[in-house]
């Protein structure tokens, strides 16, 4: 494309992203991007655009420009700019943090509900198991001291008999 027949620089929706406008400078795209404006945006600029406006002499906004540009340290300024930006920056990750955690604390993780509904039971089959040992182990102590009761009497019964 020709720089002539480029369009005039301005805002134009973005060719990598449509939800964000792209600042054109005639020649290329810049890195400057902005949201869509609102339409509260839209109506103060209608309403600024019928307001008439004294016309504004260029020679005095540059002289007023300048004048402002003198009593302000450029370094200065940079360092502050940055101060701004870290704060900012700063602002954000610990909202950021605190949402995180916030959506942490909230979330029981699923693992968590089947490993609670299988230690259940796991439980009771151990209970059940210890229980049943139990009751073989008395089962065989008693049945046992039956046994060798039914049989030492039987012993006896034949000593007995044949002794006497």
């Amino acid at each position: 494309m020709r720089a002539v027949d480029a369009p005039a620089a301005g805002w134009y929706p973005d060719p990598e992203n449509r939800a964000r406008l792209r600042w054109w400078d005639g020649l290329d795209w810049t890195d400057i991007r902005r949201a869509v404006p609102s339409n509260a945006e839209l109506t103060r600029a209608e309403y600024l655009i019928e307001q008439p406006q004294a016309p504004v002499p260029q020679h005095d906004y540059l002289q007023h420009q300048q004048q402002a540009m003198r009593g302000v340290d450029s370094q200065q300024l940079i360092n502050e700019v940055r101060v701004a930006a870290r704060e900012e920056i700063n602002r954000a990750a610990d909202d950021f943090s605190r949402r995180a955690e916030r959506a942490v604390r909230n979330v029981q993780p699923l693992i968590s509900q089947y490993t609670n509904r299988i230690l259940k039971w796991v439980r009771i089959a151990v209970i059940a198991a210890v229980i049943l040992l139990v009751a073989w182990f008395v089962f065989q102590v008693i049945l046992q001291a039956s046994v060798f009761e039914w049989i030492g009497d039987r012993i006896d019964n034949l000593t007995n008999n044949d002794g006497g």
